[in-house]
């Protein structure tokens, strides 16, 4: 079995919690291992909705880039992968706080992945759930493809040998 190199985990992180999606919604990916990753979002008045809650689509900002990760460690080197299908389930509305997402790994095939997510709130209640149907894509949308539209320092390798 493949283990993840912990400095390549560390970089990775580093680099795609500076992308500017993250910064726009307040993510960040705290946990990232085989089969799971933690992402955390700082709840924010650009977060809400006119009614005052949570928007939906930072649910599934937060379930989606979990699930994501979730399946980055099963992927070799040159591969990327790409949503084709998110379910959201809006449970609890937050207005405050802090996010925490934890993406489970499914399923990682050669060609479909399926990962789900789950949200907390601060105090651990469950606040959404979900998950994403992804494609496996060779040599798009990879780590490397980041990387070079984020101008990033090469990466350590993924793979200890």
């Amino acid at each position: 079995m493949k283990k993840l190199n912990p400095e390549h985990i560390k970089e990775v992180m580093k680099m795609v919690n500076r992308a500017a999606y993250f910064r726009l919604l307040s993510i960040s990916i705290r946990e990232l291992g085989l089969g799971y990753s933690i992402v955390e979002m700082e709840l924010e008045e650009k977060h809400l909705n006119p009614f005052g809650g949570i928007h939906g689509g930072a649910y599934s900002s937060l379930i989606d880039t979990a699930a994501y990760w979730a399946l980055y460690g099963d992927l070799d080197e040159s591969s990327g992968l790409i949503s084709i299908d998110v379910s959201v389930h809006n449970l609890a509305v937050a207005k405050e706080g802090k996010l925490l997402a934890k993406g489970k790994r499914i399923k990682a095939g050669k060609t479909l992945c399926l990962a789900e997510a789950v949200v907390y709130d601060e105090e651990n209640r469950t606040m959404a759930a979900g998950s994403s149907k992804m494609i496996v894509s060779h040599n798009l949308q990879t780590i490397e493809s980041a990387r070079r539209f984020m101008d990033a320092a090469t990466l350590p390798p993924k793979f200890l040998q």
